[in-house]
């Protein structure tokens, strides 16, 4: 369980864990500060009791010890994001019904009213980092087990209205377990973390898998381009997990740097060992560009805030682009069509999941909950189909598979068809309702540089690739796609553009 996390940190006593822009710090000196952050909370309490504890933390020592005393003391984690606004804040303050929130000294100010709002009382992060673990004489922190709440994050909302997604111990135990498995993680990795933490991919994947194998993680605060090629020239690093908007963003930065420091710099990717690349799909001519930059091919994964990690290119063997790879340890999937029956081999459907690691429920959403189970599988929403062992994902089911004249079309096909035109940088497909076609397929396109995408040669240049049905009939040229802190684009945003 996560809970294993912690008390497994003591193994690694004085080995790096955490590198921030304060320094670097031991594994003994993160179990004490979560030591005495567990108090804190504590008071006077015994135990926590699942009790709902926010908290608004820059990436770093503070937010892990955060995060690790909440554990502790038997509370449940809710991490609040950085870049999000008064309404989305206290969007989840409310529906957690968190009752204290604990804020690095920077976003008290933010903070204050929406706590005064939730009758929450606001602390404050790292004024107790420094009090040491319990002594022979201290009263004994609480016993938490397996089945015991952990975390709720939230969806991304690209679809609806955010919902709690509640993770036990003990699932996050199978999510790190089957992940430092695949992947390999070990003592001896560190990787620099770039990534949002208030979601899976930063949460789980960069972040406890390298402290539960004991590795370092080097958090830099933040996203910026010129100073990660920076950090992968100096050496050092041996991972590295982002989202494809950021890849884009490097390759970019990479281009336009003299000749010499990008040779210099993507000569440093050679100390890395991993590279991943998951939360949106991964366009092929990101995938071949970056491969023809650094040498690395980036794994492609398939994961989603309720089940963790499910399918992965391998570590060892061949990473096929534009597919997400085969079934992680301890993960059980099938793809079911729309009667639920199990599809038939060759045919696409619907991912549903069970495991140890899927999540526990929606936050006070029973009936969602109900609803997205079916005999003990997870129906994720996402459509794929297996080709020579290999998942490839379609779309979700109500944003990404298009039903236009009688034909079920993947918008995720036309996108990558689209995104090979030298002139188009990036791309959104979907379709808006249509009373000849049922749903009319659309194209928002952003152009690429000085080139402004001719909707005609546009047109013409996927006629020769895609059937006459996958066509998009109406297109909107744009300066940008909008996108969540993910760097998902969010759909139902890009229909708003076509009204």
């Amino acid at each position: 369980m996560s809970i294993a996390v912690v008390r497994g940190a003591a193994a690694f006593g004085a080995r790096p864990a955490i590198v921030d822009r304060a320094g670097t710090h031991d594994y003994d000196a993160l179990l004490a500060a979560a030591h005495g952050v567990a108090r804190a909370l504590l008071d006077d309490a015994r135990d926590l009791a699942e009790a709902r504890v926010a908290f608004m933390v820059e990436p770093g020592f503070d937010y892990v010890a955060t995060q690790w005393g909440i554990w502790l003391a038997g509370g449940v984690a809710v991490p609040l994001c950085l870049s999000h606004p008064e309404p989305e804040l206290d969007y989840v303050l409310q529906d957690t019904g968190a009752r204290l929130i604990v804020a690095s000294r920077g976003q008290v100010g933010r903070l204050e009213s929406l706590a005064q709002r939730a009758d929450a009382l606001l602390l404050t992060a790292g004024a107790r980092s420094a009090r040491p673990a319990p002594t022979a004489g201290s009263a004994p922190l609480p016993d938490i087990g397996l089945d015991r709440r952990a975390m709720i994050l939230y969806t991304s909302g690209t679809t609806s209205r955010p919902k709690g997604v509640v993770t036990t111990h003990g699932n996050l135990l199978a999510q790190i377990d089957s992940l430092v498995e695949a992947w390999e993680w070990s003592p001896h990795d560190r990787i620099l973390h770039v990534l949002p933490l208030h979601h899976t991919h930063g949460v789980l994947n960069a972040l406890l898998c390298a402290l539960g194998a004991g590795a370092s993680c080097e958090m830099t605060g933040g996203f910026d381009a010129h100073a990660v090629w920076r950090r992968f020239g100096a050496g050092g690093i041996t991972l590295f997990m982002a989202v494809p908007t950021i890849y884009v963003k490097l390759i970019q930065a990479w281009r336009d740097m003299p000749r010499d420091e990008a040779a210099r710099v993507a000569a440093g990717c050679r100390s890395l060992r991993l590279m991943v690349s998951g939360s949106a799909a991964l366009p092929v001519t990101t995938f071949e560009a970056w491969r023809s930059i650094t040498g690395h091919t980036l794994l492609e994964r398939y994961g989603m805030t309720e089940i963790g990690m499910a399918l992965s290119n391998p570590l060892h063997g061949e990473r096929r682009p534009g597919t997400v790879g085969q079934l992680l340890p301890g993960v059980v999937a099938e793809l079911r069509d729309e009667a639920g029956a199990v599809a038939a081999p060759g045919d696409a459907g619907e991912i549903h999941v069970r495991g140890p690691g899927v999540f526990l429920e929606y936050w006070q959403r029973p009936d969602a909950t109900r609803d997205a189970f079916r005999d003990g599988w997870f129906g994720t929403g996402d459509v794929a189909l297996v080709e020579n062992g290999y998942w490839r994902l379609l779309g979700r089911n109500s944003v990404d598979i298009i039903k236009t004249g009688g034909y079920k079309v993947s918008a995720l096909e036309i996108e990558e068809a689209l995104r090979a035109h030298p002139a188009v940088r990036d791309c959104a497909i979907v379709g808006i309702e249509d009373e000849e076609w049922g749903e009319r397929i659309v194209a928002a396109v952003v152009g690429q540089g000085d080139n402004v995408p001719d909707e005609s040669e546009l047109s013409g240049f996927l006629a020769s690739r895609l059937a006459p049905y996958k066509l998009p009939r109406r297109w909107l040229l744009v300066d940008e796609l909008p996108r969540n802190v993910m760097g998902k684009v969010t759909k139902p945003d890009v229909k708003r553009l076509f009204t």
